[in-house]
Formats: structure tokens, C-alpha cells, sequence
């Protein structure tokens, strides 16, 4: 279960590298279906004693089926809605993202191995990876400019939060799980609207450009 769990970890890492090289927002949507399913399968690699647990396996079956299917089609069809099919001009360019990538990767490894425990239940890439995952979803949040690129984001960082709790999977009430899946399901359905909404009013998904409306708005109250 440990080697499973670890090559999981691996394609996770992967796939954040992935999503901070790319600039179609398709292939962005289909990297973050994919950590879906591989968030789906760690609570039952991280299950210490390798045997069926139906808890488990309900809260893998709700993962992979709200991460790995249900978002990333609301997301494609917010795509499709907008007609935006690439970030074109982000905060910070994509080669230097991926330098930025290497040394968060770098930084988390750092920190995994001061935090993680002497004897990981699950893998002693468990925590690193989290960590880097989180920093991945931050950095997408605020370098790029379209605000579905940044729902993208805002997905990752929540995958990396729900990293870090899998290794207490087995432990933890389903209840608690699902809630947390619940939430993430409503933020970004809340986001799809709004995404909707200001490219009907405005003609574009920049969201650094809505900072100008107030600075609009202050200019006519001066004349």
C-alpha cells in the first residue's frame, strides 16, 4: 500500500508541474480531473490495514466522482460559455513558473521532511507533496489573470488541504469528508456563475481589469 500511495504522490507532482507550465485552460481542467481520481484512490492506499473499508470507499466513490467529474464539467462548460480556450498574458510567464515550481518543490521537500513523522503511516512523500500542492494552488491564484485559471487554483490548493488529511483518512467520520467535498462543490458552482456574469457584462474573464471599475467610478465623481 505504501508503494501505491507513493506512486500516487509522484503523479500528483507531476500534475501540478503540468498545470503550471500549461495555458489551455482544457488541458488545465483535464490535469485537475485527473488529481481528482488520484485523490480519489490515496484514502484506500493510505488505509493502514489494506482491507475493505466501506467508509472509505464511499468517500473515494464521492472524491472521484465531485473532483474527477463533476467540477471539471462545470468548469468545461464555463470554458465553453465564455469562448476563453487559453491564458494568453499571465501575471508571470510559464517558463519561470516552472523555475518557481522546482523551488517551491524544493522548499516543500524541506519542510515535508522536518514535519513529516519519524515512521509515515503512509509515505514520507505524503506531507511534501501536500505542501507543494497548496503552494501550486496559490500560485495559480494569484499569477494568472483569467478568473477561471484561478477557480483552477483555488481547486489545487484545496486538493493539496485534503492531502494533508489523508493519512488521518481512515479515522475520520465520512461525514466530515463529504461536508468538505459539499463545500468545494458549492464554491465553485458559486464561481461558475460569477465567471459566467462578467464575461456576459464585461466581455472578458480578466480579473485584474475589474480593479479599473473603481478607478472609474472615482474619476466621474471628480468631473
Amino acid at each position: 500500500m505504501t508503494m501505491l500511495a507513493s506512486i500516487a504522490l509522484v503523479l500528483l507532482v507531476l500534475s501540478n508541474i503540468r498545470l503550471l507550465g500549461g495555458s489551455r485552460l482544457g488541458t488545465l481542467i483535464q490535469t485537475v480531473a485527473i488529481q481528482g481520481v488520484i485523490l480519489a484512490f490515496l484514502p484506500l492506499f493510505a488505509h493502514p490495514g489494506g482491507g475493505l473499508n466501506y467508509e472509505l470507499l464511499a468517500m473515494a466513490a464521492a472524491t472521484g466522482l465531485i473532483k474527477g467529474l463533476v467540477l471539471p464539467r462545470m468548469l468545461t462548460r464555463a470554458v465553453r460559455d465564455v469562448q476563453v480556450r487559453r491564458e494568453v498574458e499571465p501575471i508571470v510567464g510559464y517558463s519561470t513558473s516552472l523555475l518557481v515550481g522546482l523551488a517551491a518543490l524544493a522548499v516543500s521537500a524541506y519542510l515535508g521532511w522536518k514535519l513529516s513523522p519519524a515512521e509515515p503511516a503512509v509515505s514520507p512523500l505524503l506531507v511534501p507533496v501536500a505542501i507543494f500542492t497548496v503552494l501550486v494552488g496559490l500560485f495559480l491564484i494569484m499569477t494568472r489573470r483569467k478568473a477561471l485559471t484561478q477557480v483552477v487554483g483555488y481547486l489545487v490548493f484545496e486538493n493539496g488541504i485534503y492531502t494533508f488529511g489523508v493519512s488521518l483518512a481512515y479515522r475520520q467520520p465520512l461525514l466530515v469528508e463529504l461536508s468538505v467535498l459539499l463545500d468545494v462543490f458549492v464554491g465553485v458552482f458559486v464561481m461558475g456563475i460569477i465567471v459566467f456574469h462578467i464575461q456576459r457584462e464585461f466581455d472578458h474573464i480578466d480579473a485584474d481589469k475589474l480593479s479599473l471599475l473603481r478607478d472609474g467610478e472615482s474619476q466621474e465623481e471628480h468631473q
